[in-house]
């Protein structure tokens, strides 16, 4: 079993909603809902491009998924979770906008926020004393030969390159899209989130996934409100 830390916005959330239907999975109820063709994305093309975010749920990832280091129980972890939250207040990311980063498109700030890179860091790090070290395996499968310095020594150090000064928040909404296929995307994500960009995004609380064994679908755990601002 692996664990997560990650934003998600609550189950009821109509972002949470909007989400899971354009997914196919609520992460929440891991209950899987039909995918409906759109635009000229038939059922098949949407099912494959949203095969990888469907499996880890809608969600930002701040402690990436790990295993209980020895001697933590998940009783342990999760106390260290709830109180987290309770000390640490809700606040907003100033615009969301859906965005492509390398080939998959995101939800993602429009612009880069301290705050939000500062709250990240704050999680890698309380965090940390429950993650078992990477064993060789995972190591390669990261392929740190195509990583920067910085992200190399983070992976080390972390257990994932993208934190601290390499983490770009984001939500993912597609595995790689074609480059023929990019523009299409973009427009039916950009209607399809229409009343979720170019606007704030609350970061109101914190998830703890789970992922019952290597491969299977990430659930959501445990989901706990931020303290108020």
């Amino acid at each position: 079993m692996r664990y997560a830390v990650y934003f998600t916005p609550e189950a009821d959330h109509p972002l949470t909603l909007a989400a899971s239907d354009w997914l196919g999975r609520d992460a929440f109820s891991g209950m899987d809902s039909a995918i409906q063709p759109v635009a000229d994305f038939s059922e098949d093309e949407r099912t494959e491009l949203t095969a990888d975010p469907r499996r880890y749920g809608f969600h930002a990832t701040l402690k990436a998924p790990f295993t209980l280091a020895d001697g933590y129980s998940e009783t342990a972890l999760i106390e260290r979770f709830r109180d987290f939250c309770a000390t640490n207040a809700a606040f907003d990311i100033p615009s969301a906008v859906v965005n492509r980063i390398g080939p998959f498109f995101a939800l993602v700030p429009a612009e880069l926020h301290p705050p939000l890179q500062a709250f990240a860091a704050s999680i890698v790090e309380a965090f940390e004393p429950f993650r078992a070290p990477l064993g060789e395996a995972d190591i390669a499968r990261r392929r740190p030969e195509r990583m920067n310095e910085a992200q190399r020594a983070h992976l080390m150090r972390w257990g994932y390159p993208y934190v601290m000064e390499e983490f770009r928040f984001h939500m993912t909404l597609t595995g790689p899209v074609p480059e023929e296929r990019a523009g299409a995307m973009a427009e039916v994500l950009d209607r399809r989130f229409a009343d979720f960009i170019r606007r704030p995004l609350r970061i109101s609380g914190l998830a703890l996934f789970i992922e019952p064994e290597r491969g299977a679908p990430f659930i959501v755990h445990d989901w706990q409100p931020l303290a108020a601002a």
